[in-house]
């Protein structure tokens, strides 16, 4: 395994196990890392591996394999999976049994209520860092780029439309405000 590939699955397994709410919770502490820490992306790099990531089909680590690719290739994709998924697994699996039998217990269901909001504030916190990354330059294109972010949450929040307008209007509003 290559240091860089190594690098990655340490990292990917510290931070497996604080992204409540899965891997887009987790995006801010990758842009740090990843960007801002470690220098092996750029800001439009990091916002365009999360944009392709995302619009695939499949779930939300992908975007975990994509910074894996960029940084070390095959070795780092599967790297950055096993580092990852490998700890939530297990614990998710070691888990499972004891929720099933505090399935009525009320601490179970006070500490899942408690985490609902952790869980959406570090997505928003996903949707501000990523939208700022994608702005290149001046800080009027980041407040365009906050904006959009914002509104096409508020938008798929309180719509019964596919989520898929909301990228659509963001998209094409971007390539305007930029082009």
């Amino acid at each position: 395994m290559t240091p860089a590939a190594w690098d990655l699955f340490v990292f990917f397994l510290k931070l497996s196990l604080l992204a409540v709410g899965g891997a887009n919770a987790a995006v801010p502490e990758m842009h740090r890392e990843v960007v801002e820490l470690r220098g092996w992306m750029t800001d439009a790099t990091f916002s365009q591996g999360y944009a392709l990531a995302s619009a695939a089909p499949g779930p939300n680590v992908l975007f975990v394999a994509v910074i894996g690719w960029h940084v070390a290739g095959a070795q780092g994709l599967v790297a950055s999976l096993l580092g990852f998924l490998g700890p939530t697994f297990i614990l998710a699996w070691a888990v499972a049994s004891l929720t099933q039998r505090l399935a009525g217990d009320w601490r179970l269901a006070a500490l899942r209520a408690g985490l609902v909001p952790v869980a959406i504030g570090l997505i928003l916190a996903t949707g501000l860092v990523t939208g700022a990354a994608a702005a290149r330059g001046s800080g009027v294109e980041v407040a365009v780029a906050v904006t959009i972010t914002l509104a096409s949450a508020l938008f798929t929040w309180r719509s019964n439309l596919s989520p898929l307008w909301a990228l659509a209007a963001g998209g094409a509003l971007g390539w305007l405000l930029l082009h």
